[in-house]
């Protein structure tokens, strides 16, 4: 599943359960603009993951909470623990490592 975020306060309740992946990017972003389709496809071919999407603009203090200061960056939890922490584009099948 893929969704962005529409709610600061919905944030904390998405990361605490399951395999979860943020995406921290911004519109004007270009290679998060790239990411954004291979986030697609791995949200097709991965049903047991939620993908979030967090734009940095509209949800700066989650951004700064999170020392973000490149993106994209990604961050993957699982059952609400960080497991691993990404900065910059993926292609597909590293990106499927990255998660497994």
């Amino acid at each position: 599943m893929l969704i962005h975020l529409g709610n600061e306060n919905d944030f904390k309740k998405i990361i605490a359960e399951g395999r979860v992946l943020i995406d921290f990017y911004a519109d004007w972003c270009g290679p998060c603009q790239m990411l954004a389709p291979i986030l697609e496809q791995l949200s097709n071919a991965d049903k047991d993951l939620t993908i979030v999407k967090v734009n940095v603009d509209d949800f700066p203090s989650i951004a700064k909470e999170y020392h973000i200061s490149s993106i994209p960056s990604l961050i993957y939890y699982k059952d609400g623990q960080i497991i691993k922490k990404q900065i910059g584009f993926l292609p597909l099948r590293n990106l499927q490592e990255f998660i497994a």
